[in-house]
């Protein structure tokens, strides 16, 4: 199993510590590259700067995408370890030195982060090189990365973590063990991971109406959260704000077919929406390019018998 050790500071690890985040923002101060150093659901750990050099935490990467700063802050708020968007703000810049109001930074989104007390923490690595800035991969399959894996392993069954004991040892103690794809299909999702997921599997585009303003876009549940939907692409529709409120409350939705329907009610209470009927009938401009990702039929299902008025 591959997994990736990332640099980080030490206040923003100590934040999220502190408040036991359900999910975390790994950002970047640039938005610009790529990060394709492990696959979605490998394990991240956190390596704080020099002089502490330890192995502090981790958590399980779900998703990278390049977001403006105001967004990730709408999405991930204190997960993002900083206890307002000026904070951030002020510690994205401390790193960028530009001037610019609302950058495109990277956001490696970590899902059921975990955070070792000090007694806990573990050496860096004894190949990690003090010039490395961002970050190692390493892999169970060789000593120095099977190594580390066990000692992490062993720190999260002590604290009962709910990872099931026998995927942690398989991924030590087995190379081709696919520790990435068990893992995301069990994975429990915070709403953050959800929208980054949702507007990027959509390529930032409304789904509806095809719209690419980003801040107008927003990631919409098909079941709500509140009622055991989960937060999985699959669950999502990316969609302009104005038609995002009229799907909750059941003014518009979204057949099995991907069609869109729009209800009659719209024209009988508000003696309006020329607009909205325009998209009555047709296909989803944008769906997410994996089949696996699109909307699913139960959920679309399930709204249009509890929720749309017919």
């Amino acid at each position: 199993m591959k997994f990736f050790v990332g640099v980080t500071d030490k206040q923003w690890f100590t934040f999220l510590a502190a408040r036991r985040a359900p999910e975390v923002n790994f950002w970047r101060p640039s938005g610009t590259g790529a990060f394709r150093a492990i696959s979605h659901g490998s394990p991240l750990l956190f390596k704080l700067h020099a002089p502490d050099n330890f192995i502090v935490g981790g958590g399980f990467f779900v998703k990278y995408d390049a977001i403006p700063l105001s967004l990730a802050w709408e999405a991930f708020g204190e997960n993002n370890g900083a206890p307002d968007a000026e904070a951030l703000s002020e510690s994205i810049h401390r790193y960028r030195g530009d001037g610019v109001i609302d950058p495109v930074i990277g956001c490696i989104v970590l899902a059921e982060p975990f955070f070792f007390d000090q007694d806990e923490w573990i050496p860096a690595p004894s190949d990690w090189a003090s010039n490395i800035v961002r970050g190692k991969s390493y892999d169970t399959a060789e000593p120095i990365g099977r190594q580390l894996w066990n000692d992490v392993s062993d720190r999260l069954l002590a604290q009962n973590c709910d990872l099931e004991a026998g995927l942690l040892r398989d991924a030590a103690t087995n190379p081709d063990a696919n520790f990435g794809g068990l893992y995301m299909a069990r994975a429990r999702l915070g709403q953050g991971a959800f929208r980054l997921l949702v507007t990027s599997e959509y390529s930032k585009r409304c789904a509806v109406s095809g719209e690419r303003v980003l801040p107008a876009l927003e990631a919409a549940h098909i079941k709500p959260h509140a009622k055991s939907g989960p937060n999985r692409v699959v669950n999502g529709l990316l969609l302009r704000s104005d038609i995002h409120r009229l799907f909750d409350r059941g003014y518009v939705t979204v057949m099995p077919d991907l069609t869109v329907g729009v209800s009659k009610a719209i024209r009988e209470e508000f003696e309006n929406g020329r607009d909205y009927y325009a998209f009555r009938g047709k296909r989803l401009v944008q769906v997410p390019g994996s089949g696996e990702d699109r909307p699913s039929a139960e959920y679309l299902e399930w709204h249009n018998a509890n929720v749309y008025i017919d």
